[in-house]
């Protein structure tokens, strides 16, 4: 790494300049004044092209890592360095090396978000707690939410999203993290992970980690294959609905759940606004780490309780006499069929499934696809519609469109009454948009 006058330049001096400038901005729309800009690049855009322009709407530093135009002229306010985003993480790893809190991982392929989101309102109800926002849980998302952890914190919690081996490895390196949860091993991403096996190699990567460095591990214990994986460890603390340090059972399944804690705390019956008995294992561990910091028990289950999904995560909408599950952030072909295995049981006169294509499963995509089309055919609906993808590329008796806007085309015309409707696809199909004439 160089300073752009040619003195020598290090981490250390750039971490002095950021705790003048704590504001990191990768997007030129979004710069505050004295925000440090750090010139991303990626396959349709580079950001070295708009540093000047982030100076210019007040950026007190952009990081570079190309030459460009005015370099002279705005002196030590322009920082080159050999790679933007190696830089970046270098000193989310030198901000990391400042705390001696907890910090918590968490992975998995379904319901990491949620996890988290409830994990974070459970201990923020005694410590002041940083976590992931949304989901910035990548490359980029993962050096962010660290340095957006200020010095009062007493917990972070962070996302970890992987798509291929060595990933979470790598964030594992300056994340270093202390205490960790793999939600769960699914059939996502099996395009970039080479299959199930390599699913659940590169989650594992997560408590390696924790083996190796002395670290917690959190584990639903109804899953064998993670009591397997997280054998070694040298503290284990479970979950689950038997066995398990934390114990509960699904009371209700809808229209929101509803746990009851039988084992290892006091938190009792706790009803959520979450849909889904799905979700019965995000709940737990929630619980779980919560007993764990020594949260009071009564205070877990007011931060689960009053913890509201958002982002088209097992959102409940009423409308009028009709009700929409709205899970359509994400899906792949596990998550996808514990979702209409929960709404085959739902409480509706009538329903319809909305259903868009799963993303990135590589060779396995068109059987995935198929089983998911098998599953359905299983039990009655008043209407199933799929949306793209390779959805339309099997056979199938049902309604069939190319895109969302297509369907919700279709779905405006329909006369609607006493109806529960359940939307989910993977990210890029934007099902949401499916349900727009209807809100």
């Amino acid at each position: 790494m160089q300073y752009s006058s040619r003195s020598p330049f290090s981490i250390d001096k750039l971490y002095q300049i950021f705790s003048s400038h704590p504001n990191i901005c990768t997007d030129t729309r979004k710069v505050r004044n004295g925000d440090i800009f750090f010139a991303l690049k990626g396959d349709n855009f580079n950001g070295n092209h708009f540093a000047i322009q982030a100076l210019d709407n007040g950026a007190a530093y952009a990081i570079i890592d190309e030459e460009i135009d005015d370099m002279a002229k705005h002196g030590d306010h322009l920082i080159r360095t050999n790679d933007t985003l190696a830089t970046l993480q270098s000193l989310a790893a030198h901000h990391r090396n400042q705390f001696t809190i907890p910090f918590i991982a968490i992975t998995g392929s379904n319901g990491k978000t949620t996890t988290k989101e409830l994990i974070h309102a459970v201990l923020s109800e005694k410590y002041k707690t940083y976590t992931t926002e949304g989901n910035l849980n990548n490359h980029i998302g993962i050096p962010l939410t660290i340095l957006k952890i200020k010095k009062d914190a007493q917990i972070a919690i962070v996302e970890m999203g992987a798509n291929h081996l060595g990933e979470i490895e790598g964030y594992c390196v300056y994340t270093r993290p202390t205490h960790g949860i793999i939600t769960n091993v699914g059939k996502a991403h099996l395009e970039g992970f080479g299959g199930i096996q390599g699913v659940m190699k590169g989650k594992g990567e997560l408590f390696d980690y924790l083996r190796a460095y002395g670290g917690s591990a959190f584990v639903m214990w109804d899953y064998e294959y993670l009591q397997l994986m997280s054998k070694g460890i040298g503290e284990v603390y479970s979950y689950g609905t038997n066995h398990a340090d934390i114990t509960g059972i699904t009371e209700q399944a809808s229209p929101f759940l509803k746990v009851k804690i039988t084992k290892g705390s006091s938190a009792g019956s706790i009803q959520t606004k979450l849909t889904g008995e799905y979700n019965l294992p995000n709940v737990l561990a929630a619980v779980c780490l919560g007993n764990y910091f020594k949260v009071d028990p009564v205070r877990i289950r007011g931060g689960i309780e009053n913890y509201e999904p958002s982002n088209s995560r097992s959102q409940l909408i009423q409308k009028g006499s009709n009700i929409i599950i709205l899970d359509a952030y994400n899906a792949n072909p596990s998550s996808m069929k514990l979702a209409i295995e929960n709404f085959v049981h739902f409480p509706a006169a009538n329903k319809i499934l909305l259903l868009g294509g799963m993303m990135e499963l590589g060779a396995d995509s068109i059987a995935e696809h198929q089983q998911i089309i098998e599953q359905i055919g299983k039990n009655k609906w008043n209407d199933v519609a799929l949306v793209g993808g390779d959805f339309l590329k099997v056979q199938h008796p049902y309604k069939s469109f190319s895109n969302a806007e297509e369907a919700g085309g279709w779905l405006a015309s329909q006369i609607l009454d006493n109806t529960a409707l359940l939307v989910k696809g993977s990210r890029s199909m934007q099902m949401e948009k499916t349900i727009q004439s209807v809100l």
